[in-house]
């Protein structure tokens, strides 16, 4: 049983997560809103190309580690003596990075901070980026795990989400993933423009002929701020078509031993992502390179953080020691729902326990929306835990805004 000083405090810090954030891309997909841009292709220097395939300069990947490093530095005052669990690699496509740069930088992430020995790093990597041997060299480099961003394997579907890469070359990317990692990922996409359930089950079958141990399955949405968002593409799926899509890929999936833990996630047993894991029961993680968000705890604060956004800017601020752009604590009234809106993506939901370890808060202060959530069959629980029903997983926003607080 915990014990609360005071409202707020935090008789434990959460476990620690690294998030690094490589943001550059070959070319910026229409539904994306990450802090993610173009590498440049015009003038010399800007990039220089090997087997066809556009590469980030050699300059720009090294001034940006660099920025990296100074970043990390920076923020190790507010970290001291935390172990990291997991290292997450982001973008962008961070597969643009060489594999001797992600060496050296897991390099000087190890000189500066104590890692758990068998923590997972993770790095995402587009196919357009793939050739032989580099997924075997980022593993030598100290990546365990891959996240392959296929989306789907159709190729007139991929030019209409604006994707560099081909079916087959998907297809290449994920049978070298397989040689090169126990573990690794393949992101789907579902309710395409035009797409039927027939095509989906096509793009099923074939990420599944691979046996892959993780799939993550999104359903395209369209976000603000982006192309997509401003001239929604045409021929898309209405939402009865998209809610049996979701339907035939959790059913399939769980027949091909795919359990889906998560709204997104679906994995073999042994297979969770840790590093998402962490986010979802309201872990703490450090977030590190341009546009990267953080989370922190302290005995007597949770702090949220923002590094700044554009590339070159932030490299300057780093090299100067001020890559954070700015810091907000979260506010006690503001902590049941954002621990909510991430534990209730969770299958198996969460710990009674676990909500005051991490929000400093009596279990009694949300007693009301809890009751409420049971009563609607948006949720259950026992003396342990609480977890979403299956309407509480299909309706899932009207469940966690139960425990927004005016």
């Amino acid at each position: 049983m915990i014990t609360l000083s005071r409202p707020g405090s935090l008789q434990a810090l959460p476990p620690l997560s690294l998030y690094i954030h490589l943001p550059w891309c070959l070319r910026k997909c229409p539904y994306c809103d990450f802090n993610s841009h173009e590498v440049r292709r015009a003038g010399p220097g800007d990039t220089a190309t090997e087997g066809g395939r556009t590469l980030l300069d050699t300059a720009t990947e090294q001034r940006y580690l660099q920025a990296l490093v100074r970043d990390l530095e920076s923020a190790l005052p507010q970290i001291w003596g935390r172990r990291v669990h997991t290292i997450f690699f982001g973008g962008g496509t961070p597969s643009l990075f060489s594999p001797e740069g992600i060496d050296r930088l897991l390099a000087d992430v190890r000189a500066r901070l104590t890692l758990e020995p068998d923590c997972e790093i993770t790095l995402e990597a587009n196919p357009g980026t793939f050739e032989r041997d580099r997924f075997r060299a980022f593993r030598e480099a100290g990546v365990n795990r891959l996240s392959i961003g296929v989306q789907t394997f159709d190729d007139a579907r991929l030019k209409t989400l604006g994707r560099v890469h081909s079916g087959d070359q998907a297809r290449t990317a994920i049978e070298e993933a397989a040689r090169c990692f126990d573990t690794f990922n393949i992101d789907l996409m579902y309710a395409l423009p035009g797409q039927t359930l027939h095509d989906l089950q096509q793009d099923l079958a074939t990420a599944l002929h691979f046996d892959p141990p993780h799939l993550s399955l999104y359903h395209l949405t369209m976000e603000p701020n982006t192309v997509f968002g401003n001239r929604p593409p045409a021929d898309l799926p209405d939402d009865d078509t998209a809610f049996d899509m979701l339907d035939w890929l959790v059913a399939h999936t769980a027949q091909a031993g795919l359990q889906r833990y998560e709204v997104s996630a679906y994995a073999r047993t042994g297979h969770r992502c840790l590093h998402n894991l962490n986010y979802w029961q309201f872990g703490d993680y450090l977030g590190i390179g341009a546009g990267a968000h953080s989370k922190l705890s302290f005995p007597d604060r949770i702090v949220r953080q923002t590094r700044w956004r554009e590339p070159a800017t932030y490299m300057d601020k780093a090299e100067q020691g001020q890559a954070c752009s700015n810091e907000t604590p979260v506010a006690l009234k503001d902590r049941p729902f954002e621990f909510m809106m991430n534990a209730l993506r969770l299958r198996d939901g969460f710990e009674l326990a676990r909500f005051a370890e991490r929000t400093g808060m009596s279990l009694a202060s949300i007693q009301t929306p809890l009751a409420e959530a049971e009563a609607k069959g948006l949720l259950q629980r026992d003396l342990q835990r609480a977890w979403p029903t299956d309407k509480g997983f299909d309706f899932l926003s009207d469940l966690q805004g139960l425990f927004l607080q005016g």
